[in-house]
Order: structure tokens, then C-alpha cells, then sequence
């Protein structure tokens, strides 16, 4: 029996044109608010941090303002520590994990670093709960010179007038059920390919820089996220997402080359979290903690090789 299963915009091995793009976005709606659920937790900060503004989206300049987050502490001879949460913005635990590390834990790792955080890149795709922006275009795929995605060109901008090195950058994610059940399809449609089926680990993992993978690194942030939520096993194939696993619970991509969020700086260290917020054995209190987890892995790994 085929497991083919047919995109429901499109005609399969075509490429989607403006007509097909269209009719995917007119078929999207707006589930939750970012101004309410977001926006008003940055503005809650606003006393122990330095909040500004570094662009809004064209989408909507009014609704999708962009905040970046810095400790106050700022000191040009700390290390600068970039987090970023909802590149794709469906994945809830990357933006509230972002902020829940900012309000508990951020004021203390700013005596050693310069915290610099993205709670939220993707606004419109927090409220639409989806991967891609609308004009069908996956932000965590597009952080290069001239980006066809405003999200990310907006951050590369925002990092970039920082004008500091970025010692470490933690990117927040999460593998979620419906990365199979509709994005990964929906990406097959868009570009004409043929659909394969996948699989969806159940549990963290983290994706390490193919060219700069840090193993140690990478370790001291599965240590401590396995005390918040399970760690994903590989499958069958010794893989997870189809990459083979280098050591329990991480895998590598070349960030540069595909053009993700983790990728954007010459930073020394780099990984991104995935939670998977479906499994029955967790909830999203819990997710939320394993994103705080994750960064204060990294940042106390940091903090020994000092």
C-alpha cells in the first residue's frame, strides 16, 4: 500500500506559484494573541532590563512590533550570550522559555556575560501557529545577506548593530507532531518534491554546527536538561529527523549553509534546542522549564572553561 498522501493545495511535482501561496495563506487564521501573551511578559521586564524595539513586521507594523531584551549590566569586556526564541513561531516553549529564563535567571548570568535576548522573531507565525511567514517562507531557513524572510533580516540587522562578538548563541525550537502531519507536507507541496514520511522523536534533543560542533558543549546541555524532561533516543537507524545521532540526544547541521537562526553569527558556541511539547509525559510548564534548562547548561559549561 502507498503511504503518498496528497497536499491539499497544489498540483504534486509542481512547484506552488503566487496562486497556490495565496490560497494556502487565505486558508490561515489567528489563533492567540501576541500582544496579550507576549508582549505584556516583555513589558512586565521592563524595570530589571533594558527593552527596546528593533523593528515591526510590514505584515502588520502595529500588531507584530520586534523586542530584543539586554541585561542592564552591559560591560564591553563580558562576553555577549545571544538566546532567540519563535524563529518559527508555532513553537510556544521557544518564546515563553525565552522570557521565563529572562525574568529567572538572566539577572544572575548578567554578572558574567551580556545577555542579549529574542524572545520572539516570528510574531505573525505565534499567532497563526505556524512555521513559515506569509508569503510561505520559513524564517529558519533564510538568515543570509539579502533574506527574502523580514524576520530574519530584521535580526541579523538588530545583532549586527550590537556591534559586539557573540560568544554563544542558543536558539529555542520545538519538534512537534504537526511538523509531520502538516509542515513537512506542506513543504513537499510548496516546492514539487514528493512527500516522504518521517518520524517524531519522543523527547530533547539539540543540533549542534556541523562545522563547529563543541561535543562538550553540547553534552553539558543535555545534562542538564535530562533533570527537567527525558532525552530523546535515536531511532532505529541511529538517527533523529533522519541525521545521525554524534552522542546521546544531538545531532549536526551546517548552520551556515542552511541558513538557520544558529548560524547568523561567528559565535564560538551554538546549538539549538528542540523540545517536543506532544509527548504524554510532559507538559508545557515543563517544556518551558527544559528551554531555561538548556540555556543555564550552556551558560555554566561557559562559565568552567573561564
Amino acid at each position: 500500500m502507498s503511504s503518498k498522501r496528497t497536499y491539499p493545495i497544489g498540483t504534486p511535482g509542481q512547484k506552488w506559484s503566487m496562486k497556490e501561496k495565496a490560497e494556502w495563506l487565505a486558508q490561515l487564521t489567528i489563533k492567540r494573541s501576541y500582544l496579550d501573551e507576549v508582549v505584556t511578559k516583555i513589558d512586565a521586564l521592563k524595570d530589571r532590563f533594558d527593552v527596546s524595539q528593533y523593528g515591526a513586521l510590514s505584515y502588520d507594523t502595529e500588531k507584530y512590533p520586534l523586542f530584543v531584551i539586554k541585561s542592564r549590566s552591559w560591560n564591553a569586556q563580558k562576553p555577549t550570550i545571544l538566546v532567540t526564541g519563535g524563529v518559527h513561531g508555532y513553537e510556544t516553549s521557544g518564546v515563553h522559555g525565552a522570557l521565563q529564563f529572562v525574568d529567572e535567571k538572566a539577572q544572575h548570568y548578567s554578572q558574567y556575560f551580556n545577555i542579549l535576548v529574542a524572545p520572539c522573531v516570528s510574531p505573525w507565525g505565534y499567532e497563526t501557529i505556524n512555521r513559515w511567514n506569509p508569503n510561505a517562507i520559513d524564517p529558519n531557513r533564510s538568515f543570509y545577506a539579502n533574506s527574502p524572510a523580514e524576520e530574519s533580516a530584521a535580526l541579523m540587522k538588530m545583532v549586527k548593530d550590537q556591534g559586539v562578538e557573540i560568544l554563544a548563541h542558543i536558539d529555542l525550537h520545538e519538534t512537534t507532531d504537526t511538523d509531520e502531519t502538516e509542515f513537512r507536507p506542506a513543504l513537499a507541496a510548496r516546492d514539487g518534491v514528493e512527500y516522504k514520511p518521517g518520524s517524531i522523536p519522543d523527547g530533547f534533543y539539540v543540533v549542534g554546527d556541523t562545522d563547529n560542533p563543541h561535543d562538550a558543549f553540547q553534552k553539558a546541555i543535555i545534562d542538564e536538561v535530562r533533570k527537567v524532561t527525558h532525552i530523546a533516543p535515536p531511532d532505529d537507524e541511529g538517527n533523529i529527523i533522519g541525521s545521525p545521532v554524534s552522542q546521546e540526544g544531538v545531532i549536526d547541521y551546517p548552520l551556515k549553509k542552511l541558513g538557520l537562526c544558529a548560524g547568523l553569527s561567528d559565535c564560538q558556541y551554538s546549538s539549538t534546542t528542540e523540545v517536543y511539547p506532544d509527548s504524554p509525559l510532559v507538559t508545557p510548564s515543563e517544556c518551558n522549564n527544559a528551554q531555561v534548562a538548556a540555556i543555564v547548561g550552556a551558560l555554566e559549561y561557559i562559565l568552567r572553561q573561564q
